[in-house]
């Protein structure tokens, strides 16, 4: 997994991991892995969450703000 900028210095978020149709993210203080994907978010929000990944600000607020993500992924 990639390191998080978080250029902010205000995310959860610590790593990243993009794929052709998911993004995995990692969150502070927490083991778990959560998948982001196509299938269960839509392409749409995980375009935008690859986006925000690379530019190393805005994805947790994105999450937390899109119930269609929020509440949609699978946690390993």
């Amino acid at each position: 997994m990639q390191l998080y900028k978080n250029k902010n210095a205000d995310s959860g978020i610590t790593h990243f991991e993009i794929g052709e149709d998911y993004i995995r993210v990692r969150f502070e203080g927490n083991s778990s892995v959560y998948t982001y994907s196509y299938e269960l978010s839509g392409k749409k929000h995980i375009e935008q969450m690859k986006i925000l990944a690379k530019k190393g600000s805005g994805l947790g607020t994105y999450i937390s703000q899109h119930s269609e993500v929020r509440d949609h992924f699978e946690k390993r």
